[in-house]
């Protein structure tokens, strides 16, 4: 999805504000799924047994990279959409 979000921006023109919000909200998600696996193996390494509090830190932390796909969702809406608009009227 990234790079579809990058070839509708140059197809779109974005201007460098809006570069700079889609690039920093990509590297957002990616950040936080690398973290988001760190913290998946580590718990996995430490506890490989069923563990309630094992479970509970792999859950929030993928809830925290959904979280962030959400937010990147409603930032290309409000970056493309706009645009969009205006070639289809």
């Amino acid at each position: 999805m990234a790079i579809l979000a990058l070839i509708m921006g140059a197809i779109l023109k974005l201007t460098t504000v809006e570069w700079l919000i889609l690039s920093f909200t990509i590297f957002w998600v990616i950040s936080l799924e690398l973290l988001n696996t760190v913290i998946e193996s580590f718990v996995n390494l430490v506890s490989p047994e069923f563990q309630h509090y094992a479970k509970i830190a792999k859950d929030v932390s993928a809830a925290v990279v959904l979280t962030a796909a959400i937010l990147s969702v409603i930032v290309g809406l409000i970056l493309f959409m706009p645009k969009i608009l205006l070639l289809v009227s």
